[in-house]
This record gives C-alpha cells, sequence and structure tokens, in this order.
C-alpha cells in the first residue's frame, strides 16, 4: 500500500506535467487566451511536423513480447468488425492529451484504445477491467519468473451477439477502401492541377496536417476513393465516399529559412483541398 512519502513524491512528479506556458495558470480565464495561445493549446498531439524537438539517437530496437500482443491484440479487434484502425486512432492514440500521448510508449497508447473502445462500446465495464487488472498483478507479483502470461478468463461469450461495426461488415470479402470504389464520381483535380490546402480549424480532429494548411501543391496522384477517415471512423449514416491525393509541395515555401531537398508529398485528405 502506498506510504504518505509515496503519494508526496508522485504529486511532486505529476506537477512537472503542468502547463508550459510560465506565464499562465492552469484552467486559464478567457481573458487570458489570445488567438494563438488557443490555436496551440488545441492542435490534436499526433500532428507534429515541424516542431522543434531535442536530437535523439536512432536505436534499432527489437518489439518486445507484449508488444507484439498488443498488435496481434488489436489486429484481431479489427479481423472481428471490433472497430477500424482510424477507430481505434482516433479513440486512444489522439484523443489523449499531449501529455500522454508523448509521455507514453507507443504500443501503451494503442492498450489505452483497446481499453477506451471497449469500454465505450460496452463489451466491458471499467469496474471490471480494474478488478481484472487487480487480479492479474496479484498472481504475477513474485514475477513471470521466465513463464508466459497465461489467460485466465471466467467464461466466453456469445460473439453472435456482438455488434460490428458497418464498415467493417460491408468490406468483409472485399476490403476497405476497395468496397468504395466508383462511389465518389469523377475527380474534382487531375495530376498536375494545382490546388490550394483549406485551412480548417484545428480544434477538430483531421489526418491533413497543420504545417499544410493554406499552401499551395501539386496534384502528384490521384489516389482512392473513400469517406473521410475521420468520419468513416464514427460509421455515420450517409457518408459520401470521396477522392483521395497525394499533393506535392515545394518545402522551400513551407519553412522559413529552408534549404534541403525541395520537393515533398503528403495525402491530405479530398475535403481540405480546394481550388
Amino acid at each position: 500500500m502506498p506510504t504518505p512519502l509515496d503519494r508526496a513524491a508522485q504529486l511532486d512528479l505529476v506537477a512537472r506535467l503542468q502547463s508550459s506556458y510560465p506565464e499562465l495558470p492552469d484552467a486559464p480565464t478567457p481573458d487570458l487566451i489570445d488567438h494563438d495561445k488557443f490555436a496551440a493549446y488545441t492542435k490534436t498531439p499526433h500532428d507534429v511536423g515541424g516542431e522543434p524537438d531535442a536530437p535523439i539517437a536512432w536505436e534499432n530496437k527489437q518489439y518486445e513480447i507484449w508488444e507484439e500482443n498488443t498488435y496481434i491484440m488489436c489486429e484481431v479487434l479489427g479481423w472481428r468488425g471490433i472497430w477500424l484502425s482510424e477507430e481505434r486512432r482516433r479513440m486512444g492514440n489522439v484523443d489523449l492529451g499531449r501529455a500522454i500521448y508523448l509521455g507514453l510508449p507507443y504500443y501503451v497508447r494503442w492498450l489505452l484504445a483497446v481499453v477506451r473502445v471497449l469500454v465505450e462500446k460496452h463489451h466491458i465495464g471499467a469496474s471490471e477491467l480494474a478488478e481484472r487488472m487487480v487480479e492479474v498483478k496479484a498472481r504475477y507479483e513474485d514475477g513471470l519468473q521466465g513463464k508466459p502470461l497465461e489467460a485466465k478468463p471466467k467464461f466466453e461469450g456469445d460473439p453472435a451477439s456482438v455488434k460490428r461495426n458497418e464498415h467493417h461488415i460491408h468490406a468483409v470479402g472485399i476490403g476497405d477502401p476497395q468496397i468504395f470504389a466508383g462511389q465518389a464520381g469523377e475527380p474534382k483535380f487531375r495530376v498536375g492541377e494545382k490546388v490550394v490546402v483549406k485551412d480548417l480549424p484545428i480544434l477538430l480532429y483531421t489526418r491533413t496536417q497543420e504545417y499544410v494548411r493554406g499552401a499551395t501543391g501539386e496534384i502528384a496522384v490521384v489516389s482512392y476513393e473513400s469517406p473521410a477517415a475521420e468520419d468513416e471512423s464514427w460509421a455515420g449514416p450517409d457518408q459520401k465516399p470521396e477522392w483521395f491525393y497525394i499533393v506535392r509541395f515545394n518545402l522551400a515555401e513551407l519553412w522559413h529559412g529552408y534549404t534541403g531537398p525541395p520537393m515533398t508529398r503528403c495525402r491530405p485528405r479530398s475535403p481540405s483541398v480546394g481550388s
């Protein structure tokens, strides 16, 4: 059990995660937030392109067993139709807040995705999950001692009663995005055309990088048809498939003082591309 000293030490550690704006208190009043700070606070943490960061040594690290097991579990959940990859990415890998997103290992965020999606879809209760975690921890309190983790389910459910994601059901035996082929009509843009990326609010989730919004690029590839990833995640009604494009940009026009190779490509979703 934690002691008073343990609690104090943990709270001191948590305090180091407070706001990076030293001139502002936590939960500042509206009059203290200007437009630029609001945009910085609400930027999704996965969109880190161009942000300054400390250098890190490249390491060819092998996956650990728990990481491989996490990946397999998430693939099985997708295969079984419990979620889509974008659904998992949105709910569990991005909507976490900057501290968790940048502070936890990659596959820990995948595990959090499993918890959040299964709880939100009523496949498991939060209290039930917490109690099982305590039970498993007690089972291995002396360590694994070279033995693999052993699953000990209390019962076996009936998969016939599990509600599947409707996009998964439609794509069985066909594939995604192949299921949407021929539904988006003629592409609005052609290879070689100049386009301007729409500068949409950053408060709402999008797979279009912030640093290309408002920038002029050139269509490099007319790629495939699909509903927008952030809309498909929620399996909403009447989602119209649209064309996705790979867009080529001149890096010198994106970054101040840039002196590297001239061109790059990225794939913003089609509603983000304007004429």
